[in-house]
Protein backbone atom coordinates (compact mmCIF):
# COMPACT_ATOMS: atom_id res chain seq x y z
CA UNK A 1 0.00 0.00 0.00
CA UNK A 2 1.37 3.58 -0.97
CA UNK A 3 1.76 5.94 1.67
CA UNK A 4 -1.01 8.87 1.64
CA UNK A 5 0.53 11.98 0.08
CA UNK A 6 -0.51 13.87 3.65
CA UNK A 7 1.46 11.41 5.30
CA UNK A 8 4.57 11.99 3.21
CA UNK A 9 3.79 15.57 3.98
CA UNK A 10 3.79 15.41 7.91
CA UNK A 11 7.26 13.03 7.55
CA UNK A 12 8.66 16.35 5.78
CA UNK A 13 7.57 18.90 8.22
CA UNK A 14 8.85 16.33 11.15
CA UNK A 15 12.51 15.82 9.07
CA UNK A 16 12.64 19.79 9.00
CA UNK A 17 11.68 20.11 12.70
CA UNK A 18 14.77 17.63 13.64
CA UNK A 19 16.90 19.52 11.20
CA UNK A 20 16.12 22.67 12.43
CA UNK A 21 16.25 21.47 16.61
CA UNK A 22 19.61 20.35 15.84
CA UNK A 23 20.44 23.89 14.47
CA UNK A 24 19.11 25.56 17.42
CA UNK A 25 21.21 23.17 19.36
CA UNK A 26 24.40 24.68 17.94
CA UNK A 27 24.02 28.05 20.29
CA UNK A 28 23.23 28.00 24.10
CA UNK A 29 20.81 30.69 23.23
CA UNK A 30 18.47 29.10 21.20
CA UNK A 31 19.29 25.74 22.66
CA UNK A 32 16.12 25.43 24.80
CA UNK A 33 14.06 26.19 21.23
CA UNK A 34 15.98 23.75 19.75
CA UNK A 35 14.60 20.73 22.29
CA UNK A 36 11.30 22.16 21.93
CA UNK A 37 11.42 21.66 17.99
CA UNK A 38 12.85 18.25 18.02
CA UNK A 39 10.45 17.32 20.73
CA UNK A 40 7.54 18.56 18.14
CA UNK A 41 8.45 16.33 15.14
CA UNK A 42 9.32 13.46 17.22
CA UNK A 43 5.70 14.11 18.73
CA UNK A 44 4.33 14.96 14.62
CA UNK A 45 5.90 12.11 13.43
CA UNK A 46 4.46 9.06 16.15
CA UNK A 47 1.04 10.70 15.65
CA UNK A 48 0.95 10.81 12.08
CA UNK A 49 1.74 7.19 11.97
CA UNK A 50 -1.26 6.15 14.11
CA UNK A 51 -3.63 7.87 11.23
CA UNK A 52 -1.45 6.65 8.28
CA UNK A 53 -3.73 3.43 7.49
CA UNK A 54 -0.37 0.84 8.52
CA UNK A 55 -2.13 -1.80 9.91
CA UNK A 56 -0.69 -1.77 13.57
CA UNK A 57 -0.47 -5.34 14.90
CA UNK A 58 -0.93 -5.24 19.09
CA UNK A 59 -2.59 -1.79 19.25
CA UNK A 60 -3.05 -2.03 22.93
CA UNK A 61 0.62 -3.34 23.46
CA UNK A 62 2.04 -0.36 21.71
CA UNK A 63 -0.23 2.37 23.39
CA UNK A 64 1.07 0.56 26.92
CA UNK A 65 4.72 0.82 25.54
CA UNK A 66 4.21 4.33 24.68
CA UNK A 67 2.72 5.77 27.95
CA UNK A 68 5.20 3.46 30.29
CA UNK A 69 7.97 4.99 28.13
CA UNK A 70 7.28 8.47 28.31
CA UNK A 71 6.14 8.14 32.05
CA UNK A 72 9.56 6.59 33.18
CA UNK A 73 11.62 9.27 30.47
CA UNK A 74 9.66 12.55 31.91
CA UNK A 75 10.16 11.39 35.60
CA UNK A 76 14.12 10.34 34.41
CA UNK A 77 14.61 13.78 32.92
CA UNK A 78 12.92 15.77 35.52
CA UNK A 79 14.72 14.38 38.41
CA UNK A 80 17.98 14.06 36.95
CA UNK A 81 20.71 16.07 38.52
CA UNK A 82 22.83 18.02 36.41
CA UNK A 83 26.09 16.02 38.19
CA UNK A 84 23.99 12.88 36.38
CA UNK A 85 23.09 14.46 33.15
CA UNK A 86 25.81 12.86 31.40
CA UNK A 87 24.94 9.27 32.55
CA UNK A 88 21.20 10.19 32.06
CA UNK A 89 22.60 10.52 27.78
CA UNK A 90 24.53 7.97 27.70
CA UNK A 91 21.38 5.62 29.10
CA UNK A 92 19.31 6.81 26.81
CA UNK A 93 21.48 6.25 23.83
CA UNK A 94 22.13 2.99 24.94
CA UNK A 95 18.52 2.47 24.90
CA UNK A 96 17.95 3.72 21.43
CA UNK A 97 20.52 1.46 19.92
CA UNK A 98 19.04 -1.59 21.82
CA UNK A 99 15.69 -0.76 20.46
CA UNK A 100 17.27 -0.31 16.65
CA UNK A 101 18.71 -4.24 17.18
CA UNK A 102 15.65 -5.86 19.10
CA UNK A 103 13.48 -4.41 15.90
CA UNK A 104 16.10 -5.93 13.10
CA UNK A 105 15.76 -9.05 15.26
CA UNK A 106 12.10 -9.14 14.84
CA UNK A 107 12.21 -8.15 11.45
CA UNK A 108 14.35 -11.11 10.72
CA UNK A 109 12.42 -13.49 12.68
CA UNK A 110 9.22 -12.58 11.19
CA UNK A 111 10.02 -12.02 7.34
CA UNK A 112 13.64 -13.76 7.38
CA UNK A 113 16.31 -13.29 4.72
CA UNK A 114 14.75 -13.50 0.85
CA UNK A 115 15.82 -10.03 -0.07
CA UNK A 116 19.24 -9.62 0.11
CA UNK A 117 19.29 -5.94 0.59
CA UNK A 118 17.32 -6.16 3.16
CA UNK A 119 18.97 -8.87 5.06
CA UNK A 120 22.15 -6.27 4.83
CA UNK A 121 20.68 -3.88 6.37
CA UNK A 122 18.88 -5.80 9.20
CA UNK A 123 22.79 -7.40 9.89
CA UNK A 124 23.93 -4.00 9.99
CA UNK A 125 21.53 -2.80 11.96
CA UNK A 126 21.95 -5.95 14.53
CA UNK A 127 26.06 -5.22 14.91
CA UNK A 128 25.27 -1.26 15.30
CA UNK A 129 22.46 -1.41 17.39
CA UNK A 130 24.21 -4.24 19.72
CA UNK A 131 27.50 -2.41 20.39
CA UNK A 132 25.61 1.46 21.05
CA UNK A 133 24.08 -0.73 23.57
CA UNK A 134 26.19 -2.53 25.34
CA UNK A 135 29.43 0.01 25.58
CA UNK A 136 26.56 2.98 26.32
CA UNK A 137 25.70 0.80 29.74
CA UNK A 138 29.39 0.84 30.15
CA UNK A 139 30.40 4.00 29.78
CA UNK A 140 27.00 4.71 32.28
CA UNK A 141 28.29 2.53 34.46
CA UNK A 142 31.95 4.76 34.57
CA UNK A 143 30.00 7.89 34.55
CA UNK A 144 27.92 6.82 37.66
CA UNK A 145 31.30 5.71 39.32
CA UNK A 146 29.57 1.67 39.80
CA UNK A 147 33.12 0.69 38.13
CA UNK A 148 36.25 2.63 37.75
CA UNK A 149 36.36 5.36 36.00
CA UNK A 150 40.20 4.28 34.69
CA UNK A 151 40.64 3.14 31.78
CA UNK A 152 40.37 -1.14 32.14
CA UNK A 153 42.74 -3.44 30.20
CA UNK A 154 42.27 -7.06 30.71
CA UNK A 155 45.21 -9.42 30.04
CA UNK A 156 45.71 -9.87 26.28
CA UNK A 157 42.61 -6.98 25.98
CA UNK A 158 43.78 -5.98 22.42
CA UNK A 159 44.10 -9.46 20.53
CA UNK A 160 40.83 -10.72 22.42
CA UNK A 161 38.97 -7.24 21.09
CA UNK A 162 40.49 -7.55 17.54
CA UNK A 163 39.65 -11.37 17.49
CA UNK A 164 35.76 -10.64 18.77
CA UNK A 165 35.57 -8.16 16.24
CA UNK A 166 36.36 -10.53 12.99
CA UNK A 167 34.56 -13.15 14.83
CA UNK A 168 31.59 -10.38 14.60
CA UNK A 169 32.49 -9.92 11.06
CA UNK A 170 32.33 -13.43 10.26
CA UNK A 171 29.32 -14.17 12.26
CA UNK A 172 27.57 -10.89 9.83
CA UNK A 173 28.13 -12.57 6.47
CA UNK A 174 27.72 -15.96 7.81
CA UNK A 175 24.05 -14.91 8.43
CA UNK A 176 23.73 -12.99 5.71
CA UNK A 177 24.54 -15.49 3.23
CA UNK A 178 23.24 -18.49 4.87
CA UNK A 179 20.01 -17.33 7.25
CA UNK A 180 19.91 -19.29 10.27
CA UNK A 181 18.58 -18.33 13.57
CA UNK A 182 21.50 -19.61 15.36
CA UNK A 183 23.88 -17.78 13.80
CA UNK A 184 21.50 -14.44 14.33
CA UNK A 185 21.96 -15.50 18.16
CA UNK A 186 25.63 -15.45 17.86
CA UNK A 187 25.77 -12.18 16.50
CA UNK A 188 24.10 -10.44 19.09
CA UNK A 189 25.67 -12.16 21.80
CA UNK A 190 29.18 -11.30 19.75
CA UNK A 191 28.60 -7.61 18.92
CA UNK A 192 27.43 -7.12 22.98
CA UNK A 193 30.61 -8.18 23.61
CA UNK A 194 32.42 -6.02 21.15
CA UNK A 195 30.74 -3.47 22.92
CA UNK A 196 31.69 -3.83 26.08
CA UNK A 197 35.32 -4.79 25.36
CA UNK A 198 35.68 -1.57 22.71
CA UNK A 199 34.72 0.98 25.61
CA UNK A 200 36.46 -0.65 28.70
CA UNK A 201 40.14 0.84 27.86
CA UNK A 202 38.39 4.29 27.63
CA UNK A 203 38.69 6.15 31.13
CA UNK A 204 39.02 9.67 32.40
CA UNK A 205 38.22 12.37 30.60
CA UNK A 206 37.91 10.43 27.42
CA UNK A 207 34.46 9.18 28.24
CA UNK A 208 32.18 11.74 27.19
CA UNK A 209 33.92 11.26 23.55
CA UNK A 210 33.06 7.70 23.30
CA UNK A 211 29.66 8.79 24.67
CA UNK A 212 29.37 11.25 21.63
CA UNK A 213 30.76 8.49 19.44
CA UNK A 214 28.17 5.89 20.42
CA UNK A 215 25.66 8.38 19.82
CA UNK A 216 26.60 8.74 15.97
CA UNK A 217 26.55 4.47 16.01
CA UNK A 218 22.92 4.74 17.63
CA UNK A 219 22.37 7.17 14.74
CA UNK A 220 23.68 4.76 12.27
CA UNK A 221 21.69 1.60 13.68
CA UNK A 222 18.42 4.04 13.25
CA UNK A 223 18.67 4.84 9.98
CA UNK A 224 19.67 1.48 9.01
CA UNK A 225 16.37 0.16 10.65
CA UNK A 226 14.43 2.85 8.72
CA UNK A 227 15.42 1.25 5.59
CA UNK A 228 14.48 -2.36 7.22
CA UNK A 229 10.67 -0.81 7.93
CA UNK A 230 10.81 0.80 4.94
CA UNK A 231 10.05 4.24 7.24
CA UNK A 232 12.03 7.23 5.06
CA UNK A 233 11.65 9.59 8.40
CA UNK A 234 13.84 6.91 10.46
CA UNK A 235 16.19 7.13 7.96
CA UNK A 236 16.02 10.83 7.95
CA UNK A 237 16.11 10.91 11.49
CA UNK A 238 18.83 8.37 11.67
CA UNK A 239 20.82 9.78 9.29
CA UNK A 240 21.08 13.14 11.08
CA UNK A 241 21.79 11.96 14.87
CA UNK A 242 24.80 9.66 13.04
CA UNK A 243 26.42 13.02 11.12
CA UNK A 244 25.95 14.98 14.27
CA UNK A 245 27.48 12.76 16.63
CA UNK A 246 30.06 11.91 13.98
CA UNK A 247 30.98 15.67 14.10
CA UNK A 248 30.82 16.37 17.79
CA UNK A 249 33.12 13.32 18.32
CA UNK A 250 35.82 14.96 15.84
CA UNK A 251 35.07 18.39 17.31
CA UNK A 252 35.81 16.78 21.38
CA UNK A 253 38.80 14.62 20.45
CA UNK A 254 40.08 17.72 18.71
CA UNK A 255 39.48 19.58 21.59
CA UNK A 256 41.60 16.89 23.88
CA UNK A 257 44.39 17.55 21.45
CA UNK A 258 44.86 14.39 19.67
CA UNK A 259 43.41 11.77 17.31
CA UNK A 260 40.01 9.69 18.03
CA UNK A 261 42.48 6.06 18.06
CA UNK A 262 44.54 7.63 21.01
CA UNK A 263 41.36 8.10 22.79
CA UNK A 264 40.10 4.67 21.83
CA UNK A 265 43.03 2.52 22.06
CA UNK A 266 45.39 4.63 23.76
CA UNK A 267 45.03 3.07 26.65
CA UNK A 268 46.79 -0.56 25.44
CA UNK A 269 49.93 1.14 24.70
CA UNK A 270 49.80 3.72 27.50
CA UNK A 271 52.48 3.94 30.17
CA UNK A 272 52.41 4.81 33.50
CA UNK A 273 51.88 8.11 34.60
CA UNK A 274 54.28 9.84 36.83
CA UNK A 275 51.93 12.51 37.88
CA UNK A 276 49.57 9.99 39.36
CA UNK A 277 50.63 10.42 42.97
CA UNK A 278 48.42 11.33 45.49
CA UNK A 279 50.25 14.43 46.67
CA UNK A 280 49.78 13.50 50.26
CA UNK A 281 53.30 14.36 51.58
CA UNK A 282 53.82 17.86 49.38
CA UNK A 283 53.10 21.04 51.50
CA UNK A 284 50.51 23.13 49.89
CA UNK A 285 49.26 26.64 50.96
CA UNK A 286 45.78 26.82 52.12
CA UNK A 287 43.47 29.57 53.28
CA UNK A 288 40.10 30.83 54.74
CA UNK A 289 37.02 32.36 53.22
CA UNK A 290 38.41 35.55 54.75
CA UNK A 291 41.50 35.35 52.67
CA UNK A 292 40.07 34.51 49.52
CA UNK A 293 37.50 37.36 49.47
CA UNK A 294 40.35 39.89 49.84
CA UNK A 295 42.48 38.15 47.17
CA UNK A 296 38.82 38.72 44.94
CA UNK A 297 37.99 42.02 46.84
CA UNK A 298 40.77 43.97 45.87
CA UNK A 299 41.79 42.32 42.23
CA UNK A 300 40.67 44.58 39.74
CA UNK A 301 40.11 41.43 36.73
CA UNK A 302 39.36 38.04 38.52
CA UNK A 303 38.31 35.09 35.80
CA UNK A 304 36.00 32.47 36.96
CA UNK A 305 36.87 28.55 35.97
CA UNK A 306 34.02 26.56 36.58
CA UNK A 307 34.49 22.43 36.93
CA UNK A 308 32.39 19.49 37.16
CA UNK A 309 32.38 20.08 41.52
CA UNK A 310 30.76 22.71 40.92
CA UNK A 311 27.73 21.28 39.55
CA UNK A 312 28.26 18.31 42.62
CA UNK A 313 27.57 21.03 44.77
CA UNK A 314 25.01 22.88 43.09
CA UNK A 315 26.67 26.04 43.42
CA UNK A 316 25.93 27.79 40.47
CA UNK A 317 23.56 30.35 41.94
CA UNK A 318 25.97 31.15 44.38
CA UNK A 319 29.01 31.76 41.89
CA UNK A 320 26.61 33.83 40.56
CA UNK A 321 25.83 36.31 43.23
CA UNK A 322 29.85 36.51 44.19
CA UNK A 323 30.49 37.73 40.17
CA UNK A 324 27.53 40.11 40.59
CA UNK A 325 29.26 41.34 43.73
CA UNK A 326 32.32 41.65 42.77
CA UNK A 327 31.22 43.58 39.45
CA UNK A 328 29.51 45.87 41.25
CA UNK A 329 32.87 46.74 42.98
CA UNK A 330 34.33 47.25 39.73
CA UNK A 331 35.99 44.48 39.32
CA UNK A 332 36.09 42.85 36.01
CA UNK A 333 34.55 39.23 36.13
CA UNK A 334 34.30 36.59 33.74
CA UNK A 335 33.89 32.93 33.19
CA UNK A 336 36.67 30.41 31.60
CA UNK A 337 34.39 27.57 29.16
CA UNK A 338 36.81 24.78 28.87
CA UNK A 339 35.22 22.76 25.67
CA UNK A 340 35.49 19.07 27.96
CA UNK A 341 34.98 20.67 31.35
CA UNK A 342 32.37 18.46 33.39
CA UNK A 343 30.88 15.57 31.34
CA UNK A 344 29.80 16.22 28.50
CA UNK A 345 30.13 18.86 25.85
CA UNK A 346 28.74 22.14 26.82
CA UNK A 347 28.12 20.81 30.20
CA UNK A 348 29.37 24.27 32.25
CA UNK A 349 27.47 26.43 29.65
CA UNK A 350 24.00 24.35 30.81
CA UNK A 351 24.87 24.82 34.86
CA UNK A 352 25.66 28.51 34.45
CA UNK A 353 22.22 29.45 32.22
CA UNK A 354 20.62 27.24 34.78
CA UNK A 355 22.03 30.30 37.17
CA UNK A 356 20.87 33.33 34.73
CA UNK A 357 24.76 34.49 34.04
CA UNK A 358 25.04 36.50 31.14
CA UNK A 359 26.17 34.70 28.31
CA UNK A 360 27.99 37.26 26.92
CA UNK A 361 29.97 36.86 30.47
CA UNK A 362 31.03 32.99 29.39
CA UNK A 363 34.17 32.86 27.12
CA UNK A 364 34.96 29.63 25.41
CA UNK A 365 38.79 28.90 26.02
CA UNK A 366 40.65 30.65 22.69
CA UNK A 367 39.35 33.67 23.55
CA UNK A 368 40.03 33.48 27.35
CA UNK A 369 43.47 31.94 27.48
CA UNK A 370 45.25 35.07 26.08
CA UNK A 371 44.03 37.25 29.22
CA UNK A 372 45.07 34.97 32.01
CA UNK A 373 48.65 36.64 32.03
CA UNK A 374 46.81 39.94 32.75
CA UNK A 375 44.31 38.76 35.88
CA UNK A 376 44.96 39.22 39.04
CA UNK A 377 43.16 36.54 40.38
CA UNK A 378 41.70 33.09 39.19
CA UNK A 379 38.90 31.40 40.91
CA UNK A 380 39.07 27.65 40.36
CA UNK A 381 35.66 25.97 41.26
CA UNK A 382 36.24 22.12 41.14
CA UNK A 383 37.68 22.09 37.86
CA UNK A 384 41.23 19.97 37.78
CA UNK A 385 42.02 17.89 34.34
CA UNK A 386 40.87 21.11 32.19
CA UNK A 387 43.69 23.23 34.25
CA UNK A 388 46.17 20.66 34.64
CA UNK A 389 49.93 21.50 32.77
CA UNK A 390 50.35 17.76 32.48
CA UNK A 391 48.57 18.14 29.44
CA UNK A 392 51.48 20.20 28.01
CA UNK A 393 54.43 18.60 29.73
CA UNK A 394 54.04 14.96 30.92
CA UNK A 395 53.87 12.62 28.13
CA UNK A 396 52.56 9.44 30.21
CA UNK A 397 49.24 11.59 31.21
CA UNK A 398 46.47 10.08 29.64
CA UNK A 399 45.76 13.84 28.68
CA UNK A 400 48.58 14.92 27.43
CA UNK A 401 48.11 16.75 24.32
CA UNK A 402 44.83 18.04 25.62
CA UNK A 403 44.50 21.90 24.93
CA UNK A 404 44.09 23.58 28.60
CA UNK A 405 43.14 26.78 30.08
CA UNK A 406 45.90 28.39 31.06
CA UNK A 407 45.63 29.30 34.79
CA UNK A 408 48.95 29.31 35.42
CA UNK A 409 49.66 32.38 34.09
CA UNK A 410 47.76 34.45 36.15
CA UNK A 411 49.25 36.69 38.99
CA UNK A 412 47.42 34.23 41.74
CA UNK A 413 44.95 31.53 41.65
CA UNK A 414 42.45 30.01 44.29
CA UNK A 415 41.36 26.17 43.99
CA UNK A 416 38.25 25.36 45.79
CA UNK A 417 38.82 21.84 46.24
CA UNK A 418 36.87 19.04 48.73
CA UNK A 419 40.37 17.28 49.26
CA UNK A 420 43.70 16.51 47.41
CA UNK A 421 41.50 14.11 45.33
CA UNK A 422 42.64 14.05 41.81
CA UNK A 423 40.85 14.62 39.20
CA UNK A 424 38.68 12.50 36.61
CA UNK A 425 41.71 11.22 34.83
CA UNK A 426 43.24 10.19 37.86
CA UNK A 427 46.62 12.42 37.89
CA UNK A 428 48.08 15.44 40.09
CA UNK A 429 47.57 18.83 38.96
CA UNK A 430 51.08 20.75 39.50
CA UNK A 431 48.95 24.21 39.97
CA UNK A 432 47.82 22.58 43.44
CA UNK A 433 51.58 23.27 45.22
CA UNK A 434 52.55 26.84 43.01
CA UNK A 435 53.63 29.06 45.78
CA UNK A 436 50.82 31.15 44.07
CA UNK A 437 48.23 28.86 44.76
CA UNK A 438 45.71 29.39 47.39
CA UNK A 439 43.71 26.47 47.89
CA UNK A 440 39.50 26.44 50.13
CA UNK A 441 39.00 22.94 50.93
CA UNK A 442 35.13 22.27 51.31
CA UNK A 443 31.88 21.91 49.79
CA UNK A 444 32.16 24.51 46.83
CA UNK A 445 28.94 25.48 47.79
CA UNK A 446 29.63 25.97 51.33
CA UNK A 447 32.62 27.78 50.44
CA UNK A 448 31.82 30.59 47.68
CA UNK A 449 28.82 31.31 50.55
CA UNK A 450 31.22 31.77 53.12
CA UNK A 451 33.86 34.06 50.66
CA UNK A 452 30.01 35.72 49.63
CA UNK A 453 29.38 36.67 53.42
CA UNK A 454 33.02 37.88 53.97
CA UNK A 455 33.27 39.78 50.95
CA UNK A 456 30.12 41.97 51.98
CA UNK A 457 32.19 43.15 55.22
CA UNK A 458 35.83 44.32 53.06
Amino acid sequence: MSTPTWVQLAYLVAAALFILALKGLSSPKSARNGVLLGAAGAILATTVLFFSGIELKNLALILIALVVGSVVGAVAARRVKMTAMPQLVALFNGVGGGAAALVAVVEYLEFGGDDQLHLFFTVATVIIGAVAFSGSIVTFLKLQELMTSRPVVIPLGAPITILVAVATLVSGVWLFSDPQVWVLVALVALSLLFGVLFVLPVGGADVPIVISLLNALTGLAVAASGYVLDNVLLLIAGTLVGASGTLLTTLMAKAMGRPLTATLFGAFTAKTSSSASTGADRPVRSGSANDVAIMLGFANKVILVPGYGLAVAQAQNTLRELAEMLTERGVDVDYAIHPVAGRMPGHMNVLLAEANVPYELLKEMDEINPEFASTDVVLVVGANDVVNPAARTDKTAPIYGMPILNVDAAQQVVFLKRSMRPGFAGIENEVLFDPKTLLLFGDAKDSLTKVVSALKNI
